[in-house]
């Protein structure tokens, strides 16, 4: 069962017409109106997507209001859906980072206080 954050929406709070393309636009990280472009252009040259545009109204969730918090968690949940394994790369990458970092906090007050270093050492 998928996250209700990589789930495809229709996002009725910026939409046109049914939100379709704006929902894909939001799932994609593509802005609004190069969809919507496409979609014109789609519906003159195949004549398809008209019919799928309003399937895909009818099918689609209407997206929840409190999906994300702000810009900056939208953005994240587009790259997650874009590429996930480049998310959990990097996720891991911050992890190290900050695990690396806490390290050197640890060996700055260990070295520098050696009642604290003697009680790290027993709790080992």
């Amino acid at each position: 069962m998928n996250s209700p954050r990589t789930t495809l929406y229709r996002d009725k709070q910026n939409a046109k017409l049914m939100g379709v393309c704006s929902g894909i636009a939001d799932y994609t990280g593509v802005d609004a109106l190069w969809i919507r472009l496409a979609v014109v252009i789609m519906v003159f040259a195949t004549g398809f997507a008209l019919p799928a545009y309003f399937i895909a109204g009818l099918l689609l969730n209407k997206k929840p209001s409190h999906l994300y918090v702000d810009k900056d968690e939208s953005r994240y949940w587009q790259r997650v859906r874009q590429n996930p394994k480049r998310t959990a790369r990097e996720i891991r990458a911050r992890m190290k980072d900050v695990d690396r970092r806490l390290a050197e906090v640890e060996h700055y007050y260990v070295s520098s206080n050696p009642r604290l270093n003697a009680e790290i050492e027993r709790l080992r």
